[in-house]
C-alpha cells in the first residue's frame, strides 16, 4: 500500500498549495491513502471546517490537529459531525471529537490513523503512551487494521524518538509533527515501523515557523510582543513522508521525504513514478 502524510498546514499559502497539488499527487502516484496535519491552517491558529472541506475534497482521507484544534471555536462543534477531523487522542475522556479511526482506504484497505500530543514542554494532557497503548491493542496491524499511522503532535524530539521506539513493530508509521522543520532522520526501525521525527510544515520557509519574521524576531530580542503573528505569504513549500507498507503484515517496505516548491531543496521518493 502507497501513503502519504503531510506536516503542519501553515495559513493560506500551505493550505493553498496543498488543495492545488495534492489531486494531482494522489493520482500521478496512485497513493492508497492520505494524511495531513492541518492545525494551523487558518490563519496559522486551528482550522475552520470550510478549509477542512477543502482539504478534505483535495484528496486527504484524515486531516489530524494538535494544541491549536481549539483556537477555531467552532471547531468544538463542528468536529463532532466530522469524522475524518482527530483531535489528540490523549484529552480527557468527555472532549469532543475523537482522536483514532479505523479508516476505509482507496484499495479498500483499513486504515488505523492515530493523533497523540506530547506532553514535554506542551499543556500536560493524559499519558500518550497509555493512551496509543489502548488504541493499538484494540485494533491490532495485521488483524484488524492493515496499516497504522501515529502523528505525535510534540515538541521534544527524544519524546517523539521514545513513542516511535514504544511502537517498533506494532504500527506502520510514527512520524512527528509541531516543530515546523522536516529533519533528516527517516528510517525504518528494527521491527519495522517507518519513522521520522517530525514532517516539517507545508508552508513558507522564508520565514520563522511559516510566520512573517518579524515578530517572532522582534520577541526574541525585545521580550515584548509588538502585534500578532501572521503566516507568511511567500511560495510554499509541500512537506512531509511517503511510505509503502507490506500488504500481508503491514509493517513498512519503503520510505523516504517528501519536499516540494519552495525555498527547500526539493526531495522526491526514490519509488514514486516520475
Amino acid at each position: 500500500m502507497k501513503l502519504l502524510f503531510l506536516g503542519d498546514l501553515v495559513g493560506r499559502t500551505g493550505r493553498t498549495a496543498v488543495i492545488e497539488q495534492l489531486p494531482a499527487i494522489v493520482e500521478d502516484q496512485q497513493l492508497d491513502f492520505v494524511v495531513v496535519n492541518g492545525e494551523n491552517a487558518a490563519a496559522g491558529f486551528g482550522i475552520t471546517e470550510q478549509i477542512l472541506q477543502d482539504v478534505l475534497d483535495a484528496g486527504a482521507d484524515v486531516v489530524t490537529t494538535g494544541n491549536h484544534v481549539w483556537d477555531q471555536r467552532d471547531t468544538l462543534v463542528y468536529i463532532e459531525r466530522q469524522d475524518r477531523l482527530l483531535r489528540p487522542v490523549n484529552f480527557p475522556s468527555g472532549t469532543p471529537g475523537r482522536g483514532a479511526h479505523l479508516f476505509t482506504a482507496r484499495n479498500g484497505a483499513q486504515v488505523m490513523v492515530a493523533n497523540v500530543m506530547g506532553r514535554v514542554y506542551m499543556d500536560a494532557l493524559d499519558d500518550p503512551f497509555a493512551a496509543i497503548e489502548r488504541v493499538v491493542d484494540d485494533c491490532p496491524l495485521g488483524a484488524v487494521a492493515d496499516a497504522i499511522i501515529i502523528d505525535v503532535h510534540a515538541e521534544a524530539t527524544s519524546e517523539k524518538q521514545a513513542m516511535g521506539h514504544f511502537l517498533d513493530g506494532r504500527v506502520s508509521l510514527v512520524v512527528g509533527t509541531h516543530t515546523h522543520v522536516p529533519t533528516a532522520d527517516h528510517q525504518i526501525l528494527p521491527g519495522g515501523t517507518a519513522y521520522m521525527t517530525d514532517a516539517g510544515m507545508c508552508g513558507c520557509y522564508d520565514s520563522v515557523l511559516g510566520m512573517d519574521k518579524e515578530e517572532p524576531v522582534n520577541r526574541f530580542q525585545r521580550k515584548i510582543p509588538g502585534g500578532r503573528f501572521t503566516p507568511a505569504e511567500g511560495e510554499a513549500t509541500i512537506s512531509g513522508v511517503a511510505f509503502e507498507t507490506n500488504d500481508r503484515t503491514g509493517l513498512a517496505e519503503r520510505v523516504a521525504p517528501v519536499r516540494i516548491g519552495g525555498h527547500l531543496e526539493p526531495v522526491i521518493p526514490p519509488f514514486w513514478n516520475l
